[in-house]
């Protein structure tokens, strides 16, 4: 991470969840991190306005207005606010309907501290890019490296469907669709399942 690119930088962090909302909040505190805290989207949008390194750490399951509709808000009112969605293992398809929306990334939960600290520099350095058309390119390409195999796992993955599922629908074993996600891993260079989805949805699957 460049230093300095989280100086002066405001996360806007929303999470029905008290216990979540303290210890986030405290997390990136001792991470030099000005935070504001919401119990809910809602509150969020009825206060938010766009600013210069900004961030928005957002739940994906919440009360009243869950993380996919909080999304479509900011894309309608045209924010450039890069949002973070946080996932349950068992949201990975809603996490990536979020990530059509406009999120730049999705982490899992339960997920180290340095994970939460590395996705929001990177969600602030992807707004400094000046060269992003370039490395979309280039994801494409890697994707184009794919087997057709791999392809369909890669499908699967996207429809968030478990490695179970996938080598169910597939007629593969689970031990072999291990292998194939590795694969993917390994062709496409992504560090991450979010960079991968990212990759993909760049290159029209899903």
């Amino acid at each position: 991470m460049p230093e300095g690119m989280l100086e002066g930088a405001l996360v806007h962090l929303i999470d029905d969840d008290e216990d979540v909302r303290r210890a986030l909040a405290f997390l990136l505190g001792t991470a030099g991190l000005a935070v504001k805290v919401y119990e809910s989207a809602t509150s969020f949008l009825s206060g938010f306005k766009d600013g210069a390194k900004n961030v928005i750490l957002s739940d994906v399951r919440m009360p009243e207005m869950d993380g996919l509709e909080l999304l479509r808000r900011l894309r309608d009112g045209k924010s450039s606010c890069p949002v973070i969605i946080m996932t349950g293992h068992a949201d990975v398809s809603m996490a990536v309907e979020a990530m059509k929306l406009g999120a730049v990334d999705f982490i899992e939960k339960p997920f180290a501290d340095e994970t939460v600290i590395s996705a929001i520099g990177a969600a602030l350095a992807r707004g400094k890019i000046e060269n992003q058309t370039k490395a979309d390119t280039e994801s494409v390409r890697r994707l184009e490296s794919l087997s057709d195999r791999e392809r369909d796992v890669l499908r699967g993955l996207l429809a968030g469907h478990p490695n179970k599922t996938i080598a169910y629908d597939l007629g593969l074993s689970p031990r072999t669709v291990e292998v194939h996600r590795a694969n993917l891993m390994t062709k496409t260079g992504a560090s991450s399942l979010s960079e991968l989805v990212r990759m993909a949805l760049l290159a029209g699957y899903g």
